[in-house]
């Protein structure tokens, strides 16, 4: 608006609302006409709640006086200046009006306008109302209006292109409004009046159809809805060449005709007359028994390196590795302590297995551990042997604590397990410059304990030897010192051992041992020794207690394949239709038509270790370990003959006495009457016997 309209509205004396704003476009007003309308505070704003009324600088807290610094530092980094309308700045044109007022009044006391420069280099007034005491003097209407012409004329000038830049109508202002022409920055120069006659509803053709077409959103949706009808088409089409696809590898398939693997057929041998045709040599199996570090297996490794089972090369690789840990004693031990852990502390862990043969038998090492924290492994070994070799340490100090120890518990457990013959080796003899004498009260005291557990005198022998140079195992000794000796060696007194009996005619009856995958074809494989009865390939026997059946695909005996075989032979049996889930180790492998019940209870005639008392106790029974409790003290039993002693039931049974129990085990497990258990509880061995 120029200065001469302006002052011919002023001086008309009554001026409106649609006359102020006819040159200016809708919800467009020019910049100079727009006021600031703020209310002035009662007290100068300050930083502290409620203001302060003191004069001077206005109180600021401690964390505004951070902040505002804070402001003030990323201003300058960013290059950043306030604009002189933001609220920030016109607080602060708040705090100082009470010094700026002054200073307005008194330069311009009586005028009502006031020239104001923004940023955008555009000049425009606004009408201030100053609050002065006394009301301005009366100027009449006629030299306000000549005053205001003749300041027009002094000031005219050419004028500045009045262009506002815009953006482009919303379409809402669009459908409104109607559609403008001109939408460049010069839009305002051109459009110089837009009333409001729209009121009136002149303008209806610019908006009759104004939603005759789609709104926005109904495009989108559309839009969206044929994406979704594009895809689907795809995948269904995607879809219908899979099918095609996978319908033509099928026929593919059907085509090729892949075979199931055929199922093993049985030969239907006669085990029994084949075992009779063939002759064998006697097998055998030994446990390997003593107190720990008595030299067990070091004297098993030097009785296989003489049998030249074990080369020479490989016992010097051995030594070799044993001297690079400190151990270089320990060479010949492992030959069967091939664990890692077994090396490194120098102790047999679980039972060690070797074969060799003489010129009449085939043996079978099981080679039991010595210390205390293994005996379920070493009940495991002895479960499976057929007489027993006890290790003793002859160097000074130790047999007598060996005797104490371990020693003793293992002799009665190879008892209690159904061992009856035991061959004593006297071993590290050469530590006492194999002194006779040494060796004669080893052997008195000895021989009375074995008596004790209940061995007879026949079947127990002594022999002298030194597992770590190898003299009276497999060769007679050179040493004159030991020339007092003229008895059989320890081979010889392995190989005088009777053969063990085999049950053939009793049903078959298999412990398993272990179970592991035994290649590529036999995915599961289970090893242990047959207790009775025979086996060939494509029977079909019964896995308890889980009551699977499996069929016999394959059978190994003593490492090589084989046909069949019968009871007291070492196996291996690769096994198929059933999961790995249903068998592990202390399970029992039968026949279909002849299968081991399950129990809970039963009752057990036991010889006492400790004291005895309704308790809680492990049952264990070869590689079977099962937790269970001693319910009842049925009777207390004569040792000679097996009759009840005495009318009521035994409150405690004393060590060293035979009675009668009866146990309950937490999980139904596969045992028969005549198999024998050993009972223990807190680590120690408290009873072992048979069941009735």
């Amino acid at each position: 608006m120029d200065q001469t309209s302006d002052s011919e509205i002023r001086c008309t004396g009554s001026t409106t609302a649609k006359d102020f704003f006819h040159d200016c476009p809708w919800l467009n007003i020019p910049h100079e006409r727009r006021g600031e309308i703020l209310i002035e505070p009662l007290y100068p704003r300050g930083r502290l709640l409620g203001g302060s009324s003191s004069p001077g600088e206005p109180k600021v807290s401690k964390l505004a006086a951070l902040a505002a610094a804070r402001r003030k530092k990323e201003n300058e980094q960013t290059g950043y200046r306030p604009s002189s309308h933001s609220s920030v700045t016109l607080l602060d044109k708040l705090s100082n009006k009470s010094q700026n007022e002054t200073h307005r009044d008194a330069k311009e006391p009586h005028n009502l306008e006031e020239t104001k420069q923004d940023s955008t280099g555009i000049r425009s007034s606004r009408s201030i109302n100053h609050r002065n005491k006394s009301p301005p003097k009366s100027i009449p209407v006629s030299e306000e209006c000549n005053a205001t012409s003749k300041a027009t004329a002094v000031q005219e000038e050419p004028k500045p292109s009045n262009i506002v830049p815009a953006a482009s109508p919303s379409p809402f202002a669009k459908t409104m409004l109607g559609a403008f022409q001109d939408t460049t920055s010069s839009h305002f120069e051109s459009l110089s009046v837009v009333d409001l006659d729209f009121l009136d509803l002149t303008r209806t053709n610019s908006f009759s159809n104004a939603f005759a077409g789609p709104s926005p959103d109904d495009i989108v949706t559309s839009a969206q809805n044929s994406s979704k009808v594009n895809k689907t088409k795809k995948k269904a089409s995607q879809r219908s060449d899979g099918d095609k696809a996978v319908n033509g590898l099928m026929k593919e398939v059907q085509s090729i005709g892949l075979k199931e693997e055929p199922k093993p057929k049985s030969k239907n041998l006669d085990v029994l007359a084949e075992f009779e045709k063939l002759k064998l040599k006697n097998a055998a199996n030994f446990v390997v028994i003593g107190h720990v570090d008595a030299g067990k297996s070091t004297l098993m490794g030097r009785l296989l390196y003489d049998l030249k089972i074990v080369d020479q090369r490989t016992i010097d690789r051995y030594r070799k590795e044993a001297e690079k840990v400190g151990k270089s004693s320990f060479a010949l031990a492992w030959v069967l302590d091939q664990g890692t852990e077994e090396r490194n502390r120098g102790v047999t862990i679980d039972i060690a297995m070797n074969r060799f043969e003489t010129s009449s038998t085939r043996f079978t090492i099981l080679d039991a551990p010595g210390h205390r924290d293994f005996i379920p492994n070493m009940i495991a070994g002895a479960s499976q042997a057929d007489f027993a070799v006890l290790v003793i340490d002859a160097s000074t100090g130790n047999f007598e604590s060996g005797l104490k120890g371990q020693t003793k518990e293992h002799v009665l457990l190879v008892r209690s397990m159904g061992v009856q013959r035991v061959v004593v080796a006297v071993n590290k003899l050469d530590t006492v410059d194999w002194s006779q004498d040494r060796f004669e009260e080893i052997h008195q005291q000895v021989r009375a304990f074995l008596t004790t557990a209940g061995f007879q005198s026949k079947n127990i022998g002594f022999v002298p030897c030194s597992g770590l140079t190898g003299e009276n195992i497999a060769r007679r000794s050179d040493n004159a010192q030991a020339s007092w000796y003229n008895g059989p060696l320890l081979v010889e007194q392995l190989e005088s051992s009777d053969p063990a009996t085999r049950a053939l005619d009793k049903p078959l009856r298999l412990a398993i041992t272990d179970v592991f995958r035994g290649g590529v074809q036999n995915p599961l494989s289970i090893s242990g020794r047959l207790a009775s009865g025979s086996i060939q390939t494509g029977d079909t026997v019964l896995a308890m207690p889980s009551g699977e059946r499996a069929t016999i695909k394959g059978v190994e005996v003593d490492n090589e394949p084989a046909d069949w075989a019968v009871a007291g032979q070492n196996v291996i049996l690769h096994l198929t239709d059933i999961e790995q889930k249903h068998l592990k180790p202390g399970d029992v492998i039968c026949p279909p038509s002849s299968p081991v019940q399950n129990i809970s209870s039963f009752s057990v005639k036991v010889l006492a270790f400790d004291h005895l008392t309704p308790m809680h106790v492990e049952v264990h029974k070869g590689r079977l370990q099962v937790p269970g409790r001693i319910t009842q003290l049925v009777a207390a039993l004569d040792k000679g003959t097996g009759a009840v002693m005495g009318k009521k039931r035994p409150r405690l049974v004393q060590p060293g006495s035979v009675a009668r129990v009866v146990v309950e085990v937490e999980t139904a497990v596969p045992l028969e009457a005549s198999e024998r258990v050993v009972l223990r509880a807190g680590g120690e061995t408290v009873a072992a016997g048979l069941l009735e």
